[in-house]
């Protein structure tokens, strides 16, 4: 009979043990959180590639006209080339956010929320490889930024990435939408 039950989907019953139940979509949005950051840091590590072989020591390429170039600059800061001197804390906040994105990721049951928390899990990895394998040493390395809008600061795919990501959660905050799926109006 149990079996039967099984076969046509009535659930069991037995000993008042229940296993804790999986929400449906869970691991889907595991997946979308670790296939957006895959790409975005898959896209960011070949660009500095890129920019470092072919770019860097030579002259910046004109994309459109004087308002975007390529030019290839280290950046042991952060954004605007702030804090030049703090590159080690960067690589501390980096990796603390890469952790504090792979424990939430079991939580997580919202797709708007996977692709935000993927772009910033993309791009901080991105950062952070600068960091940890670039000169001028381990947790004190530049990061490639290549980007150059005019009258901006220079950057590269990773902080783009990290910028969508945290605009996307604004949103999604705003719109009372959590990273667990509830929708909660304040």
């Amino acid at each position: 009979m149990a079996e039967a039950e099984r076969i046509i989907g009535t659930p069991d019953v037995d000993d008042g043990a229940a296993a804790p139940a999986e929400r449906p979509g869970g691991r889907r949005r595991i997946f979308v959180l670790f296939a957006v950051a895959a790409v975005a840091y898959a896209l960011d590590l070949a660009s500095k590639m890129l920019v470092v072989a072919k770019l860097e020591h030579h002259r910046p390429i004109q994309v459109i006209g004087d308002w975007l170039t390529f030019e290839a600059v280290r950046n042991p800061g952060a954004a605007f080339g702030f804090g030049e001197a703090f590159t080690v804390i960067f690589t501390i906040i980096a990796a603390v956010v890469i952790v504090v994105i792979v424990r939430l990721a079991r939580k997580l049951y919202s797709l708007p929320w996977a692709v935000a928390l993927g772009l910033l899990l993309g791009g901080a990895l991105g950062n952070l490889t600068d960091r940890i394998f670039r000169s001028p040493g381990v947790f004190e390395g530049a990061v490639v930024d290549f980007i150059a809008p005019k009258h901006f600061a220079v950057f590269n795919l990773a902080d783009s990435a990290i910028v969508c990501g945290g605009i996307l959660i604004v949103i999604l905050s705003f719109r009372g939408l959590d990273p667990d799926g509830t929708v909660h109006r304040d």
